[in-house]
């Protein structure tokens, strides 16, 4: 149970980092937030950060193995990873339907995935 507890809390964690890391490129075609200065953005990025932290240290305290969790360190970090990437997957094409993915990118996600499995691999 803590694995999957674990897991969720990072699936919503790098849910708001990837949204304070890219959603405001797309504020530009939000009303009101086209002129907003990049320092004001930068506090809405921070501002949308602090709730990815509150779900974040939760996730790698219930999950580390110090702390009666099942996944070493380095076993955390690289789901962290994988999270990560595929949150930021479903968001660009989510958010940014103009962007497209190349067979060197899937080529890249499929070594990522294969990290997991060797780091998993006892």
């Amino acid at each position: 149970m803590k694995a999957i507890t674990s897991i969720i809390l990072l699936i919503i964690s790098n849910t708001f980092m990837t949204y304070a890391w890219y959603g405001h490129l797309k504020f530009r075609e939000m009303k009101g937030f086209q002129s907003l200065s990049l320092f004001v953005i930068i506090l809405i990025s921070w501002g949308i950060a602090f709730f990815e932290y509150i779900f974040q240290v939760p996730a790698n305290r219930i999950g580390y193995q110090n702390y009666g969790g099942p996944f070493s360190l380095v076993q955390l970090k690289v789901i962290q990873e994988a999270v990560s990437l595929t949150v930021f997957s479903v968001f660009t094409f989510m958010v940014f339907k103009n962007e497209t993915i190349k067979t060197n990118q899937i080529i890249g996600f499929a070594l990522l995935i294969l990290a997991v499995y060797f780091i998993f691999k006892k």
